[in-house]
């Protein structure tokens, strides 16, 4: 063919000569472009590789924890600036070096079997080894991965370390951080309880004077009859006839008296009992609940709880306490106590006057359930995603701490139960659900 092309040329055959030319010109152009083609490719890899060096450079010398990038072999490619800080030598020297090397003897067959563990397996190994530094020895926390190519072989390892005081200290701290979080959120339960408790201390001192107030009226009527019956003793012992007794005793009305006495001793005692069931169940309530579990009656608890709330109220607002078996839950009553106090006193700031609240307790699914109910005008669509939010209230301000739901909220969670709010075609509904007490029904 060549042959043919130079002959057609020298012969001078015109035509065949142009179209020879033709293609000649056109294969040259052809692999101009391919040649500028492929340098302006071979640019693009080139600034594309050299971006990569200077991210890859910038990540080694920002780190703060050892990074070592090793060869197949086992031999030091690459090495953050920490490492090199550390050991007081330049990343340069370090390129070729065995990395068994820069480890405690002792640790160097752990880390060799580590590499070969996590080039079998194919996922990361950790483990603990001395770094040589400055003629020292500093203990750090290995992660050690494999690295692996667009096949899946593995190409070499990353070593990735961080001394172990510094992650004994960041433990400390977190768990520091933790218990200052479990105290804040102690007194947080605290501190609403005793705002539920400030809300009731006008219906206590109320409930308290009525039946003291009772025995002290009762106690002045038995101190009168006990001086008229020693009347009519003294003059029985200085040895009066029968009439002057009989008519003494009808001036002295003892018959009449007799009667109120026993009257006088049962309202002092049912006084006396009124005071004892109020101090009890204030001293149920304002105990901190801390502890073990315990079982307790889910409705005497409820119906305690919601008492005291009426106590302090000045509304007139009706409200139906749970009628049911006892329903034995498994918590803490008082912190129980105030969920239900939290919820009792939501409700009544929702209605109206003349409005009422419904407290339902019964036995479903394995769990003791507690409903509190009102006929208020509900829970805003808007808000009803928003209401278990710590410092959420739709309350005046100074009227609420907007923790009482959040806190509520918490306690059912940490008695393995929830606290939801209910689907209902008027008013608010709030169902907080407990585990049952072994054994019951």
């Amino acid at each position: 063919m060549a042959r043919d092309i130079t002959r057609g040329l020298v012969s001078g055959e015109g035509e065949f000569s142009d179209a020879v030319w033709a293609e000649v010109l056109s294969a040259v152009d052809r692999t101009y472009a391919d040649l500028i083609d492929y340098q302006e490719r071979l640019e693009a890899k080139n600034a594309e590789l050299e971006t990569m060096r200077s991210f890859l450079g910038s990540i080694l010398a920002s780190v703060s924890d050892v990074l070592i990038v090793v060869s197949r072999s086992g031999r030091v490619e690459e090495v953050s600036a920490s490492l090199a800080a550390r050991t007081g030598a330049s990343t340069a020297g370090f390129a070729g070096r065995p990395v068994a090397e820069l480890f405690a003897e002792a640790d160097r067959p752990a880390l060799v079997a580590a590499m070969k563990r996590a080039a079998l397996d194919r996922r990361p190994v950790t483990l603990e080894a001395g770094l040589i530094a400055a003629g020292d020895t500093t203990p750090l926390e290995l992660s050690l991965s494999p690295r692996l190519d667009e096949r899946a072989r593995v190409t070499g390892h990353v070593l990735t370390g961080r001394p172990l005081g510094e992650l004994r200290q960041a433990y400390a701290q977190l768990a520091a951080s933790h218990d200052e979080l479990k105290a804040a959120q102690t007194l947080l339960v605290r501190n609403e309880k005793l705002a539920s408790l400030g809300r009731l201390l006008a219906g206590v001192a109320h409930e308290l004077n009525n039946p003291i107030s009772f025995v002290y009226a009762n106690a002045h009527a038995l101190d009168r009859y006990a001086t008229k019956f020693e009347t009519y003793f003294d003059r029985v012992q200085a040895g009066a006839d029968r009439a002057d007794l009989v008519r003494l005793r009808e001036d002295l009305r003892l018959d009449r008296e007799i009667r109120n006495l026993r009257e006088a001793v049962a309202g002092a005692r049912d006084g006396a009992e009124r005071v004892r069931d109020i101090v009890e169940d204030l001293r149920r309530l304002s105990s901190d609940g801390a502890g073990e579990m315990e079982a307790f009656d889910l409705a005497e608890t409820a119906r305690i709880a919601a008492s005291w709330v009426m106590r302090g109220s000045k509304r007139a607002v009706g409200i139906g306490f749970p009628v049911s078996a006892p329903v034995m839950a498994l918590g803490r009553p008082g912190h129980v106590q105030q969920v239900v106090m939290n919820l009792v006193q939501n409700a009544l700031d929702a209605v109206e006057e003349g409005g009422h609240v419904d407290l339902s307790v019964a036995a479903e699914g394995g769990r003791a359930v507690l409903s509190v109910a009102d006929d208020g005008p509900g829970v805003p669509d808007a808000v009803r995603t928003l209401i278990f939010d710590p410092f959420f209230t739709t309350k005046a301000v100074g009227q609420g701490t907007g923790l009482g739901l959040a806190i509520s909220a918490k306690i059912a969670e940490e008695h393995g139960g929830q606290l939801r709010l209910c689907p209902t075609d008027k008013g608010a509904c709030f169902r907080i659900d407990l585990p049952l007490a072994e054994g019951a029904a």
